[in-house]
């Protein structure tokens, strides 16, 4: 009988998958100072962002996607 993966849930965590199988992740530098960062730079960092190529498949492959 073949065992079944783990989900790391570090990634768990980290990263989305949407409908369509993309993997969503949050864009760095929000964490904290954003006293001193002007709200153009706050607004588009909150946007998520997709990952690309081969982060996709290290990421899936962490997911148990």
């Amino acid at each position: 009988m073949a065992r079944k993966g783990k989900t790391h849930r570090g990634a768990a965590k980290r990263f989305k998958v949407t409908g369509t199988g993309k993997i969503v992740r949050r864009k760095a530098c929000m964490g904290h100072k954003t006293g001193k960062k002007s709200s153009r730079v706050k607004r588009r960092l909150n946007k998520p962002a997709v990952l690309s190529g081969g982060n996709e498949a290290r990421v899936k492959n962490l997911l148990n996607n």
